[in-house]
């Protein structure tokens, strides 16, 4: 390959000729400056500065066309020539491409021929190298010399082959004469040898060269070249040549012009190919011969498990913009969604990733569509048409835009971009709408799209204004071209390469020739190794810089996806609803700067959109299909309770009637829907009408396809909602127990306990006493009644407190403060007595019909038969708890069910049934005095309809349910179709544990009476104490004993100030009272330590002195005759007067 020349310029030839060849080599040089080249010059001046000449001199201009003119004479005259007569015979028919090929191929062939006749040894392919043509049109000659001038710069860059003993015209080799040029311009002219360059071999890989993609892809990467060698770049060391194939939109022609860079061209990298399933194959290639693959297009996630370290993407991998469809997904409510895509291994790659995307938001994908890459009309109407009859109206499509536009003409001539479709579109559609014509935009109306956020920067606009001049001045029969995001994706692929081979530096980009020894009859095995492949490589991971695209920097050999832009097609162009990225989600204003929000998948987030139909309301995602099918409901037969769902075959009309509670609802429920919704109930029957299998053989036909829906009394069960959903339950939920009830008429000895809890007989007993004994301390100095010895007094405490249960109590309470503590009581009373007496007449009543068995557990120890609904899943559910299988049997009706009850498990029948709460009711509507209702003894979730997986009926019918229970048709239903029968009012009858009363239905009371009784106390107490305070007084020096024995016998008194002790013919002075004994004054003056004890009632007991020396007896008429004197017969001092 390229070698540095400036190793070889002081070489001197060996023999004596040196001067004499100078001399003829000047006359030479200076009779060439008189010729007129045909050859411009300024072809030659933009060759050899992209060859590394900066500013070249006009002299150097001139020897070099004037050279390359003179090759061209003699060498390739007879080629040309040659090709033109050909193209006389050839049919001038453009569009036959197989006639152009073979056309090119000639032409290649003679040139090769003629050079390798002139000692020149070229690939034929190599004449298409930098300025490719078609045909032997005039601008041919001129495309010619421009290769000729090519290979003349390489071969004269390479001096090594160059000797100064050459004769100048033997053979007429451009590699002499250049090699002169270069000479005589630094040494006869006087002129300092040029900057040279090493030339850097770069392939390039696209589909169609005509195309218009190509040519803006390959325009994009010749400018990219052009910016980085004229920039900042400008003094490289190296230059990047590009050899450029065309593929012809085939994987194995990919292959083989891969396989023809690598080994004729021995390029150092490869640009492209375009398509994913091209790449694979190039991929290989460019591993066995350590040569960099960038690919700007293929975006195939499955390419990145290949893991080959020479491989680039300089695109983003599909499967980072699943992430955006989801959200878009979810902030919108769809329930479903149908991916569209090519079958191919393009199409195939991002199906996994998008897959597993929608179920994290809850979306479902009931059907792919898969669409050949060669669809022809016929297939692209049968699929839509296919897709027209499925309740999903979101679309995900995924193909390249010569598919996608086929489709999207196909979908709107068949009316599915009207209101109610949603379409979406990957960035693979996307990202090209730009170069597509208006008339596939125009099919694409409203249509949603996601493709790569490419910022709108100064450098961009630059750019884009530049290369649409260049574009159009090359490409003038092309108006308005577009950049797309695959060509800022080209160009920032380019400029990456370009920079990483600058990194490189100076190196020798040589190939390792492979080994001569192996015996290979195929290409591949000798394909030469890049010795500078690994170093590339290094480079390009390395590379960093902002591109035209964003941020360019590789990841593992990946892009790294950042943001995508969310687009609405309308009219010609697209307009921009909202972005996403990895961390905010949703947003309808960009900001790179602060991403620290939430992760958002609101739609508020989304700017307005105007869908397909030029409808502005959200479609829903789903309609029921316009083909005419209605939903096919299943519904069970001989379930046993017709009052849930009963099926009757008209035999003379041979129709079918479905009625009962179950069907009304589903009806009711139907209703509520805000569209009409048609459907048929189809019986679950064998042909002979009977049962076709179990409520599970039911269910499992909406899952296998035969069954649109389900409406029956089927339970909600954890595993029937692994492949069907139900809808909210539509009845009470519970598994409950129906058990005989037998009469219990020896009733305990001990009931009349019952009524009340221990708690409230003992907090009920001690206010008895506590009231009683209040009452006895308010009443006892002032009512004889609660006098006399302390046994009667007790006596008497006792029988008021429980005689004032029954009101019988015989004593009169006189004191205010007594009689309102008795009267809280008596109401306190008044209320226990009566709970009491509701709650035993209520126990002797109740408790005459009981449950036979009140859990499942005593059914089980007791080895008892248990009887469940025949095909419930019930049997399974007792099963589960421990149930003997053995111990089960089954029933089909509920008169059976009542048979197997009587007899019970002794004569061949049941001790308990066990089933759905709304079945054991529907039973007890029957038979509700024969038996109870115990449990619920399971939980479960009730009936509900079912739906398919995913089906989007399913959250609308659920709110109708919710719609239907608020209002009057589940009340209006039942009372239709589960009226109780006979006698029975009562279709619930249960079992209390307990209908005892206990202490906090009546704490309150208790606290009152406790507080009226503690206030009179206390009020008793201080106007005891406020009467006789000088008696504490003058005991304040005495033991605590001694003092506490006069405050009770003071308090022992008699109140002789009570009117219940007053007679009016008894009174003297309103001082002393007589009432057959001696009193003291009630005065200051006069008081007694030891007042008359409350039995004495005789006057004949002595009198007795208590001094400070000691006592004295006196008669006691001494003492009245001295109570009778004055008042001035004094006392003595110290003495007290004690009268019994």
């Amino acid at each position: 390959m390229n070698q540095n020349p400036t190793q070889n310029q002081n070489q001197q030839p060996s023999d004596g000729g040196k001067h004499d060849d100078d001399a003829a080599l000047t006359d030479f040089l200076a009779s060439l400056m008189d010729y007129a080249p045909t050859i411009p010059d300024e072809l030659v001046e933009h060759y050899l500065a992209k060859s590394g000449f900066q500013c070249p001199d006009v002299r150097l201009i001139r020897l070099v066309a004037v050279a390359t003119q003179k090759f061209v004479s003699e060498v390739a005259t007879d080629a040309l020539q040659q090709c033109k007569a050909r193209q006389a015979s050839v049919v001038k028919d453009k569009r036959d491409k197989q006639q152009k090929d073979k056309r090119l191929i000639l032409t290649m062939e003679d040139l090769s021929r003629a050079l390798r006749e002139h000692g020149v040894n070229v690939k034929h392919q190599e004449y298409f190298a930098d300025s490719p043509s078609t045909g032997m049109d005039p601008a041919t000659r001129e495309d010619l010399c421009f290769f000729i001038l090519h290979l003349g710069v390489k071969i004269g860059l390479t001096v090594a082959e160059v000797s100064a003993s050459s004769s100048l015209y033997d053979h007429g080799k451009l590699a002499h004469l250049l090699a002169c040029v270069f000479i005589m311009n630094s040494l006869a002219m006087g002129h300092k040898s040029p900057n040279i360059t090493i030339a850097v071999e770069v392939g390039v890989i696209l589909d169609d060269l005509d195309s218009l993609s190509a040519k803006v892809w390959l325009s994009c990467i010749n400018m990219a070249l052009s910016d980085f060698y004229t920039g900042s770049h400008a003094s490289s060391s190296t230059r990047v040549v590009l050899n450029v194939r065309d593929s012809e939109e085939d994987t194995v022609d990919a292959a083989a012009a891969a396989l023809d860079l690598i080994k004729n061209a021995q390029v150092q990298a490869i640009l492209g190919p375009k398509s994913s399933m091209q790449a694979k194959f190039v991929i290989d290639l460019g591993n066995k011969a350590q040569v960099p693959i960038i690919s700007f297009s293929a975006t195939d996630p499955s390419l990145t498990s290949i893991r080959s370290p020479y491989f680039y993407r300089a695109a983003q991998n599909d499967s980072s913009q699943v992430k955006a469809i989801s959200a878009i997904i979810q902030a919108f409510g769809w329930r479903e969604a149908v991916p569209i895509y090519v079958d191919n291994e393009y199409g195939e790659g991002i199906i996994p990733y998008l897959v597993d995307a929608l179920q994290e938001v809850e979306a479902r994908v009931p059907y792919r569509s898969v669409i050949p890459p060669e669809a022809t009309e016929d297939q692209l109407d049968a699929e839509l048409s296919k897709l027209m009859t499925m309740q999903t109206r979101v679309f995900i499509v995924h193909m390249l835009p010569s598919l996608g536009s086929r489709l999207f003409a196909k979908a709107r001539e068949k009316g599915m971009m009207d209101e109610g479709y949603v379409w979406i579109m990957t960035n693979g559609l996307t990202n090209l709408l730009s170069t597509t014509n208006a008339s596939v935009i125009n099919s694409m109306q409203g249509a949603l799209g996601v493709r790569t956020y490419v910022p709108r920067t100064e450098e961009y606009i630059n750019f884009r204004n530049r290369w649409k001049r260049q574009f159009q001045k090359k490409n003038p029969t092309i108006i308005d071209a577009e950049l797309d995001v695959p060509s800022l994706w080209a160009y920032d692929a380019a400029f990456a390469l370009a920079m990483a081979v600058e990194n490189v530096g100076t190196t020798s980009f040589v190939f390792k020739k492979a080994n001569a020894s192996t015996n290979s009859s195929n290409d591949l095995g000798s394909i030469g190794i890049s010795q500078n492949g690994p170093e590339l490589c290094k480079s390009l991971s390395g590379t960093k810089f902002r591109g035209l695209s964003g941020d360019f920097s590789f990841v593992d050999g990946q892009l790294q996806a950042s943001v995508f832009e969310m687009v609405n097609v309308l009219g010609d162009a697209t307009k921009t609803i909202g972005f996403w990225t990895p961390q905010s989600g949703l947003v309808k204003k960009l900001n790179l700067i602060n991403t620290s929000g939430p992760y958002s998948t609101s739609k508020s987030n989304v700017g307005p959109i105007i869908w397909p139909g030029d409808s502005t309301s959200v479609p829903k995602g789903w309609e029921i299909p316009t083909n005419g099918k209605r939903l096919r409901v299943g519904v069970p037969v001989e379930n046993g309770y017709p009052q849930f769902v009963e099926v009757v075959y008209d035999s003379s009309t041979n129709t079918i009637h479905v009625a009962g509670y179950v069907i009304d609802i589903f009806n009711a429920a139907m209703g509520k829907l805000k569209y009409n919704v048609a459907y048929d109930f189809i019986p679950f029957a064998n042909p002979d009408g009977t049962s076709a299998g179990t409520y599970d053989d039911l269910v499992h036909q909406v899952f296998l396809g035969n069954f649109d829906a389900v409406a029956a009394d089927a339970t909600i069960r954890a595993n029937r909602s692994l492949y069907v959903d139900f809808t909210l339950p539509y009845t009470e939920s519970g598994v409950v127990m129906v058990v005989p009830t037998k009469d219990r008429k020896s009733k305990s000895a001990w009931i009349f306990l019952k009524p009340l809890t221990l708690n409230l007989w003992l907090t009920s007993a001690f206010f008895f006493v506590f009231v009683g004994s209040v009452v006895w301390v308010l009443e006892h100095r002032i009512n004889d009644e609660f006098r006399g010895p302390p046994a009667h007094q007790v006596g008497t405490v006792f029988w008021f407190s429980f005689s004032t249960m029954v009101f019988a109590q015989r004593e009169r309470v006189i004191g205010n403060l007594a009689r309102s503590v008795e009267i809280v009581w008596m109401f306190v009373v008044l209320i226990l007595t009566q709970s009491y007496t509701a709650s035993l007449t209520s126990l002797l009543t109740s408790q005459e019909l009981q449950p036979t068995f009140t859990n499942i557990f005593d059914l089980i120890n007791n080895k008892e038969y248990i009887g469940y609904k025949n095909g419930s899943f019930v049997r399974d559910l007792l099963i589960d708890r421990g149930v003997d299988p053995s111990k089960l049997r089954p029933y089909t009706s509920r008169e059976e069910c009542d048979v197997f009850l009587t007899n019970g498990s002794a004569k061949g029948g049941i001790a308990a049934a066990i089933d759905e709460t709304p079945n054991i009711r529907l039973f007890l509507a029957k038979y509700c005095k024969k038996y109870t209702m115990i449990g619920p003894i399971f939980r479960t979730d009730g009936f509900g309809f079912v739906f398919p997986k995913g089906s989007p009926l399913v959250p609308d019918v659920s709110r109708a349910i919710l719609v239907v229970n608020e209002g009057n048709d589940t009340t209006d239903a039942e009372n239709k179709w589960f009226a109780p029968e006979g006698t029975c009012s009562d279709t619930s009858p249960t079992i209390s544990d307990s209908n005892s009363l206990g202490l906090d239905s009546f704490w309150s009371l208790f606290l009152i009476v406790g507080v009226s009784a503690s206030l009179a106390l206390l009020i008793f107490a201080v106007s005891l104490f406020n009467r006789h305070w000088h008696v504490f007084i003058a005991t304040r020096g005495d033991s605590v004993w001694r003092r506490f024995m006069v405050m009770l016998r003071t308090f022992d008194q008699r109140d002789l100030s009570s009117h219940t002790f007053r007679k009016s013919s008894g009174s003297r002075d309103g001082e002393t009272y007589n009432f057959g004994a001696t009193a003291v004054e009630d005065s200051p003056n006069s008081y007694s330590t030891c007042p008359p004890s409350p039995a004495s009632g005789h006057s004949d007991h002595p009198e007795i002195l208590i001094t400070a020396e000691g006592a004295h007896p006196r008669m006691g008429e001494q003492n009245r005759s001295k109570a009778q004197t004055s008042d001035t017969v004094p006392q003595q001092p110290g003495e007290i007067l004690l009268t019994p």
